[in-house]
């Protein structure tokens, strides 16, 4: 009888092996549901946790500049971090033509144009984020030189084209630009690329821009005896990155390269009724040729052979420039970047390089002038016809200004890959007046 009796221990001892090893390998060889899920669940949380962050910690800034001779979208991507500057992580940029005013008789037109660039921004910007962000437009020359009604006109076509485009818009986002904040956003933009408002000891530097329309000069205010002495019209302080800034700031309307070159053949800004024949010195004697300025269309002759180009170009310039600017004591201390047609013409005469820029003297400019004038007095340079007379304004121009001629401009169209236009200013100053005050 004992040996049935261990036999049955035996077998149930084994059965109960038997059973413990089946449920660990059933258990082990299931999808383990109970663990996965909610591990699956918390995935998806951190995942849309994440994206929350990325989203509160960028700000996307759309601003139109609306120029004389075309207009430029700039999409600015900025990284937000608290009791931080805020940093440019990305722009996109796009330029089309011709400008806004070009549509002054045909505003519906313009309409065309600014949906093609809307549509940059809504490839660019994340379409989660185009409620929050706000898209601006700021017209400068070309829109100020225009009768006030037909820039209004232009201006509602904008705001509406705006209303319709899902972005953050309010209609005081829309405006024509006054001269002097031109030039103080243009500042703020080399100088925050420069590292010079961000509380370091990186000293700012002064400003010199040269558009179609108008020019600008904008630098930093040390002394305040300095800015007692100036009229208060030039004279702007605004805090910037909890940081004062007192800038003198002048915008010289119709001074602008296309208009000073119109001027200084004889033409009359803003008259179609006015002279479309002109007859300069400032242009090679046996040349003919047409040239189209703010819709009008010019035919434009150089006189006949007799005192030299360069001085009588000279004479028309200075005569023509005479008491328009104002000469500011002490520019010639500073450092000064200068953008726009000053950069365009440098490389015209080969003195940078067209992509990355570079350095000269006010006095390579007034080299360059004589150095072109008298070729075209051999019959040499007539591809460019307007050179000699762009290079004179100009050398003229910044000595009146007060640079002497051995004064060094740094030129450059981008610093770290960012246009050095004033959009980037202008836009820092929108997004930071929106969160204010709820509108810019």
């Amino acid at each position: 009888m004992r040996f049935p009796k261990l036999a049955f221990f035996m077998f149930v001892v084994c059965l109960v092996v038997y059973l413990t090893y089946v449920k660990r390998h059933y258990d082990d060889s299931k999808p383990p549901a109970s663990d996965q899920l909610p591990k699956h669940r918390m995935d998806t949380h951190k995942q849309s946790t994440s994206a929350q962050v990325v989203s509160e910690n960028f700000q996307y800034g759309i601003m139109f500049d609306a120029g004389s001779t075309g207009t430029r979208i700039h999409i600015f991507k900025f990284q937000i971090e608290p009791n931080e500057a805020p940093k440019l992580a990305h722009e996109t940029f796009k330029a089309i033509k011709p400008g806004l005013s070009a549509y002054a008789d045909d505003p519906e037109k313009s309409k065309e144009g600014l949906l093609e660039l809307l549509n940059v921004a809504k490839e660019t910007v994340p379409e989660t984020l185009w409620s929050s962000s706000p898209v601006m437009l700021r017209a400068t020359a070309g829109l100020r030189l225009l009768p006030g009604e037909k820039a209004t006109i232009l201006l509602d076509k904008v705001r509406e084209a705006f209303s319709e485009s899902l972005f953050l818009y309010k209609p005081a986002s829309v405006s024509i630009m006054d001269g002097a904040d031109e030039g103080m956003s243009a500042w703020i933009t080399v100088n925050f690329l420069l590292g010079g408002l961000h509380g370091t000891e990186t000293p700012t530097v002064g400003m010199l821009d040269l558009g179609g329309g108008s020019t600008q000069i904008t630098f930093s205010l040390q002394e305040e005896k300095t800015i007692q002495t100036l009229p208060i019209d030039y004279v702007t302080s605004f805090q910037m990155f909890n940081i004062s800034h007192a800038l003198y700031s002048h915008s010289y309307l119709g001074l602008g390269l296309m208009s000073a070159r119109l001027a200084v053949l004889g033409g009359i800004e803003a008259e179609p009724s006015g002279p479309h024949e002109l007859v300069s010195p400032c242009l090679a004697p046996d040349y003919s040729g047409q040239w189209e300025h703010a819709e009008i269309l010019y035919t434009v002759k150089g006189q006949k052979a007799g005192e030299p180009i360069y001085e009588t170009c000279l004479t028309k310039v200075e005569k023509m420039i005479y008491k328009r600017v104002r000469k500011i004591e002490g520019v010639k201390d500073m450092d000064f970047y200068a953008f726009s047609y000053y950069y365009d013409k440098a490389v015209d005469l080969g003195l940078i390089d067209e992509s990355t820029g570079g350095a000269v003297r006010v006095g390579d400019y007034i080299e360059g002038a004589k150095k072109v004038c008298n070729n075209m007095s051999a019959g040499g340079i007539k591809e460019s016809p307007f050179l000699c007379l762009d290079l004179t304004y100009i050398s003229v121009l910044l000595q009146e200004l007060d640079f002497p001629p051995d004064k060094e401009l740094k030129l450059a169209r981008q610093i770290n890959n960012v246009e050095t236009s004033w959009a980037l200013g202008a836009t820092f100053h929108c997004i930071e007046s929106l969160r204010k005050h709820g509108t810019c």
